[in-house]
């Protein structure tokens, strides 16, 4: 019977121990997971630092008027075309907003004609606009940049206006009435709307860049004897209005060796 009872127990010691072996091993399996997890903090998308290196985002150009920003994306052109045909920037530039309202008409939207060319002989894509007539025929190009290339070829190719290139290149006035006088345009006020364009705008420095020379400051004037502010007006195509507000003067008095401002501030044309 003691027999027995001892076997009984070694039995019930046994299994005893087994199991606390298996409660052992199982702790420590679940003791080595845990140092598996990678504890390290994570930084929430409010945390993160953000980087100093980044390039800043793209900053567009605002411009004063639409006409400022037809000068800024076109004027490369025109110089471009200056340098290959001889016909000034400062003229180009300036048609180019006159006839194309600054790249806004309805031609230079649908047609990318800044010109105003009508077919003529012309045998590519089409677009009919009223103008002096209804539905007259004009030109249609797949981009601005060929409007200002035929813009060239019209001028060089056709004799009619040869007598513009046996003036400087730099002479804008004397290209603007010579244009008007050619028949480019009916339009009587043509040449002074162009060279008040050029002046405003101070497109006569994109002829200077081309032309590699040095700009006298046409900015201001010194008076000198016989100047009336009438006479300073023609001479710089600015009203008398413009001219006493520039310079802050309340009537026509002006005085020899006196400095008047003669550029107005642009102004959407």
């Amino acid at each position: 019977m003691k027999k027995v009872f001892v076997i009984c127990f070694l039995l019930l010691f046994a299994f005893s121990c087994g199991s606390s072996k298996k409660v052992v091993t199982k702790k420590r399996t679940t003791k080595d997971r845990t140092v598996k997890v990678d504890r390290t903090p994570k930084v929430s998308p409010k945390e993160e630092t953000p980087k100093t290196d980044e390039a800043p985002a793209h900053i567009p150009e605002v411009y004063a008027n639409p006409t400022e920003e037809y000068i800024a994306i076109y004027s490369d052109i025109a110089k471009d075309e200056m340098r290959k045909y001889k016909i000034p920037a400062s003229i180009t530039i300036a048609q180019g907003i006159l006839e194309s309202g600054s790249g806004r008409g309805r031609l230079s939207v649908e047609a990318n004609n800044h010109f105003g060319i009508k077919c003529h002989e012309w045998t590519g894509a089409r677009i009919y606009h009223d103008d002096d007539a209804l539905q007259e025929c004009f030109r249609k190009y797949n981009n601005s940049k060929y409007s200002f290339r035929d813009h060239s070829l019209f001028l060089t190719e056709r004799k009619r206006y040869s007598k513009l290139f046996e003036l400087e290149q730099d002479d804008y006035k004397g290209w603007a009435k010579e244009l008007r006088a050619a028949g480019y345009a009916t339009d009587r006020k043509y040449p002074d709307k162009l060279i008040s364009l050029i002046e405003r705008y101070q497109l006569y420095k994109l002829d200077a860049e081309v032309l590699g020379k040095s700009l006298i400051n046409n900015d201001k004037h010194t008076v000198a004897k016989g100047d009336t502010l009438y006479s300073i007006s023609r001479k710089f195509n600015i009203s008398v209005k413009d001219l006493q507000e520039l310079n802050g003067l309340e009537g026509t008095d002006i005085h020899i060796g006196q400095v008047l401002f003669v550029k107005p501030m642009p102004k959407d044309y």
